[in-house]
């Protein structure tokens, strides 16, 4: 089995990369949804988060409500690195979980684990193989305002505290250009695709 990270910019083309390796017969796993899993009531970061936060955070069901708790961490650095302390091991041990499950299923099996801060964090350090979507800025900004409630000063917040495009390039085995037409993009995930299942096997 191969394990491969994929990350890239805020809307650089990492989801529609996803399916076209999900749509050749790679197993996807997503940071993002297996963060929704971990913040649900009874998942393992469930109780620490309501603790640090407060009931503030939940909804009428006892649900955290991610819009409120995002609210709370967004520009207070501090209570931001508190919740990526509880959130993120409990992510990666699930993560490792679901693995587990993928090889024991299918032992050449080539699993993407797509995850928007895989640099940042130091995970993508776990991953033989690297992949990064690459755009311009402006491809960038013009996508991420297509998304619901979307402001142009929130997507240039967004941008400024991620951590520059050029570094995570810097460290990629593998770099898919989502600047050209979708077919131009689906052609270059399939030759990734490739070379990950030779390494795979």
């Amino acid at each position: 089995m191969l394990i491969a990270g994929l990350t890239g910019g805020l809307a650089s083309g990492k989801s529609f990369v996803a399916t076209v390796f999900s749509k050749l017969g790679a197993h996807v796993v997503e940071a993002d949804q297996l963060g929704h899993e971990v913040l649900a009531p009874g998942g393992a970061a469930y109780a620490a988060v309501v603790e640090t936060f407060g009931t503030s955070i939940l909804d009428a069901n006892g649900a955290i409500n991610r819009a409120q708790l995002g609210n709370l961490v967004f520009g207070n650095p501090e209570a931001l690195e508190r919740l990526n302390a509880i959130v993120h091991p409990a992510v990666q041990q699930l993560a490792q979980q679901r693995f587990a499950e993928i090889g024991t299923r299918d032992p050449h099996a080539v699993v993407i684990y797509i995850a928007a801060i895989l640099v940042e964090t130091g995970a993508y350090k776990q991953f033989p193989r690297l992949i990064v979507t690459t755009c311009t800025r402006e491809q960038q900004i013009e996508r991420a305002l297509h998304r619901p409630g979307a402001t142009l000063a929130d997507v240039e917040a967004r941008l400024a505290r991620q951590l520059p495009l050029e570094q995570k390039l810097a460290l990629a085995t593998h770099i898919i250009d989502t600047s050209g037409t979708t077919e131009e993009t689906s052609r270059q995930t399939k030759l990734v695709f490739e070379d990950l299942r030779t390494f795979a096997s």
